[in-house]
């Protein structure tokens, strides 16, 4: 018997055509960004430019402001050329404290604690202060020499690699446990020197006293051809490092699971930031809360965790702050010697704030 269907019962029996939004359309690729949107980003670009361009205009007044030759005159530029010197210590000062603290802040996994906890400062307060005490000032004054240089940045050098060495080989030791023996030796060390120091004349103490504050005048020309390769080599490896040091940041276990061996990586971070704070220690002497204020100002500008960001804006923020603290005070207040005591006020104010804020180590 043959059935008769009308075109509507047939449109309804046959199968219904497939959307066009059902077919396969390739995913979107997506793509990680060191900030979180554009305008982040933007606003980490005018930050860092207004940075650069303090840093330029300080260092550019250090040179020729108050230069008593006439400007492009021989003169002019043979004494510009010795300001140069001062200039060039500040930028390797600059990119020491600021790259060293936040290598260091990364690895040890905590914000507040510096390199310094390692020692390096009260080891070059206990050099000069035994020079002192037993060779006398003019054995002091004698010891500015590249070959000391030379013995104070291995010492503290080595000094570093003993902890690191135990570090690594030692399956009981951790970073707490180095951090802590740090602290000790740096006290040990500290506790020689205040002996010492007690013995000296009151005219040795002042001589003493006057080495012993960080200044870029400590800096001596003939320390650069030294200190500009070692700066330069460790500041390169640690950006060649900073995918590592992101991985870091997120914590042993984190880092360990992700594939990466964390004690191994760790003294290789460790010993490049022990060689650029042995140069800057033996450069110019100590800068205890410089790196700290450097590195927190740095994480405050910087809305990201990309540690090569991160190092740009510490390294502008430490020539900024240097270059304009040594500006004002040596050209426009005419006190010379309180550069570093303020940029200390300074930085141990912003520690202290800090811990307030946060309510722990």
């Amino acid at each position: 018997m043959r059935v008769l269907t009308s075109p509507a019962r047939r449109e309804a029996a046959s199968p219904a055509p497939a959307p066009a939004s059902s077919a396969r359309t390739p995913h979107p690729i997506r793509r990680t960004s060191a900030f979180t949107s554009a305008a982040a980003r933007r606003r980490w670009w005018l930050v860092f430019g207004v940075v650069c361009a303090i840093a330029v205009l300080a260092c550019v007044g250090l040179l020729v402001w108050k230069n008593p030759a006439q400007f492009a005159t021989p003169v002019f530029w043979r004494l510009a050329r010795r300001r140069a010197f001062a200039v060039l210590a500040i930028g390797l000062v600059a990119t020491c404290q600021g790259m060293a603290t936040v290598a260091f802040q990364t690895v040890a996994n905590n914000r507040i604690i510096t390199p310094s906890i390692l020692g390096f400062e009260s080891l070059y307060r206990a050099i000069h202060t035994s020079t002192i005490f037993f060779l006398g000032v003019a054995g002091l004054n004698a010891s500015a020499t590249v070959g000391n240089f030379v013995g104070q940045l291995a010492l503290m050098i080595v000094l570093t690699l003993v902890l690191y060495s135990w570090l690594l080989t030692s399956q009981r030791a951790s970073m707490h446990a180095m951090l802590l023996i740090g602290v000790m030796l740096g006290a040990g060390l500290g506790s020689v020197s205040t002996f010492m120091q007690r013995l000296l004349t009151p005219s040795e103490f002042d001589v003493l006293t006057a080495r012993l504050f960080g200044s870029i005048a400590n800096a001596q020309k003939e320390y650069f051809p030294i200190a500009i390769p070692l700066v330069a080599a460790a500041a390169i490896a640690l950006v060649l490092l900073t995918r590592q040091l992101s991985v870091l940041s997120l914590g042993r276990e984190t880092a360990t699971n992700l594939g990466m061996n964390h004690r191994r990586t760790s003294v290789l971070v460790l010993v490049l930031v022990s060689i650029l704070m042995a140069t800057s220690t033996a450069l110019v002497g100590p800068m205890t809360f410089l790196g700290f204020l450097v590195a927190t100002l740095a994480y405050q500008f910087s809305s990201t965790h990309d540690h090569r960001y991160l190092f740009a804006m510490s390294t502008a923020l430490g020539i900024a702050i240097l270059s304009s603290a040594y500006f004002f005070m040596n050209h426009v207040f005419n006190t010379q010697g309180v550069v570093s005591i303020i940029i200390e006020f300074v930085g141990g104010l912003a520690f202290i704030i800090t811990i307030l804020r946060k309510g722990r180590l």
